[in-house]
């Protein structure tokens, strides 16, 4: 597809939504379904009045949308249509999995990108399906429901949810199994012989923080372990994030000898965190991340973490195409594994680092 043309501005600097979210102390998604009214997202109003503050100082202006691309005469043409690239590498990856499986078929993939915006969304499909594709993979970038718009509904092509799903269960959809995920790496902690495991989670109101924390609890259920909401930490997501949520944690009474960050940028700062306090991974503090970024194994300790599926989903969602929509039926959510990676960052804890973590606390 042509790169859109891009129109030459006064200011010599664009102002972008991660301006934003710096600028209003939230992450870029929630600036995102701010500024585009995306619907089903429970966000603050104190938020959203500070993002709109924050786009309104900064002078935000900027919209970027797909253009309308021509290739009929293509045969077996699949759309996939994704509300944001940018945000995180997952789009890309799971694009990367229904790009394998549809090559594999002989199919071609097209991508657009939508910003859940009402007005440009609908063009940017039109300009998918007037091309004549022969089926549509729908993706939103953070887990969650949606309210699928109309003109999806009736298109008269199969169409998976990717990373999505709606209320009726009318469309086959494919997520990351989150609450297991969480669960897993709470559990490997408690396996180490952890009882006092903190978590970082991410912005509470989006659903991967709400199911990451649930198996979080779940696990310590499990082993009989009281949970305790001290030492759940409330973040963004962010690397500054997990160093300060980690400080907190570092200055309470009785200080986590593991702690759970529920994203791997969250563990960067963590692990900031823990080597400005003279705290050793995993000798001193154990440590699990999410997400396995790239960065995860190349950190000191490599992280011990879980892998988004997204690779896997956009398979998925290829494989599952050909499924015959029928009016009425409910098809099941399919919840596919975060498998965890074990590295270096998590061992047994010692007495030697309640020593530390004592006097840490104790100094003046």
């Amino acid at each position: 597809m042509r790169k859109p043309k891009t129109q030459k501005r006064n200011k010599p600097v664009r102002v972008t939504m991660m301006d934003i979210a710096a600028a209003a102390g939230c992450s870029q998604a929630a600036v995102s379904f701010v500024l585009n009214d995306t619907p089903g997202t429970r966000i603050s109003q104190q938020t959203r009045d500070r993002v709109w503050e924050a786009a309104r100082e900064l002078g935000y202006m900027e919209k970027t949308y797909a253009t309308k691309a021509s290739y009929s005469g293509l045969d077996n043409v699949i759309g996939f249509a994704v509300d944001q690239l940018a945000t995180s590498p997952e789009a890309i990856v799971a694009i990367e999995g229904a790009r394998q499986a549809s090559w594999n078929a002989g199919n071609v993939l097209l991508v657009t990108q939508t910003l859940s915006d009402p007005v440009m969304e609908p063009k940017a499909i039109e300009a998918l399906t007037s091309g004549g594709i022969s089926a549509l993979i729908y993706m939103t970038i953070y887990t969650r429901q949606v309210e699928l718009p109309s003109y999806v509904c009736e298109l008269n092509i199969p169409t998976v949810l990717l990373n999505c799903y709606t209320a009726d269960h009318a469309f086959p959809a494919v997520v990351p199994s989150e609450i297991a995920g969480g669960q897993s790496s709470t559990r490997h902690l408690i396996t180490h012989g952890h009882h006092r495991i903190a978590t970082i989670t991410g912005e509470i109101w989006m659903q991967a923080a709400q199911d990451r924390l649930t198996g979080y609890r779940r696990a310590l259920a499990t082993a009989d372990i009281p949970f305790d909401p001290e030492l759940v930490i409330e973040g963004d997501w962010s690397a500054s994030a997990g160093y300060a949520s980690t400080m907190k944690l570092l200055a309470l009474k009785e200080p986590p000898t593991a702690i759970f960050c529920q994203n791997d940028r969250t563990a960067i700062g963590c692990y900031e965190a823990l080597k400005d306090a003279g705290l050793r991974i995993p000798q001193d503090m154990s440590v699990v991340g999410y997400d396995d970024e790239e960065i995860s194994r190349h950190l000191v300790p490599p992280l011990t973490t879980s892998v988004l599926p997204h690779l896997a989903m956009g398979q998925w969602a290829i494989e599952h195409l050909d499924a015959e929509s029928i009016p009425g039926k409910r098809y099941p959510i399919a919840k596919l594994e975060c498998s965890l990676v074990k590295r270096h960052s998590v061992a047994a804890p010692r007495a030697e680092a309640r020593q530390i973590l004592d006097g840490a606390h104790t100094s003046p």
